[in-house]
């Protein structure tokens, strides 16, 4: 099976109110040098073994589906058993 990751972040322009409340809450617990937090999601995609172009229709579900293009960015990574697929 194949599978591929979508990374989807809100992009650098837009606030991100959950990143913003983890960065307010890092100082109690102990942690007072993170610059900023960003939250995202990610989502992984299994294909079957005989998928074609898994990249191009990675890219259709997450520009048509996953994220939305106006605020949000996202990155199609292709794993293989070398990099973390079981």
């Amino acid at each position: 099976m194949a599978r591929v990751v979508v990374d989807v972040m809100l992009k650098s322009e837009i606030l991100d109110p959950q990143g913003e409340a983890v960065l307010g809450a890092l100082p109690r617990l102990g942690v007072n040098d993170v610059a900023s937090v960003r939250i995202g999601k990610r989502v992984e995609i299994e294909f079957d073994d005989n998928a074609q172009n898994l990249e191009e229709q990675s890219r259709v579900i997450a520009d048509q589906l996953l994220a939305n293009p106006v605020i949000e960015n996202f990155t199609v990574s292709i794993e293989t058993a070398a990099n973390g697929a079981a």
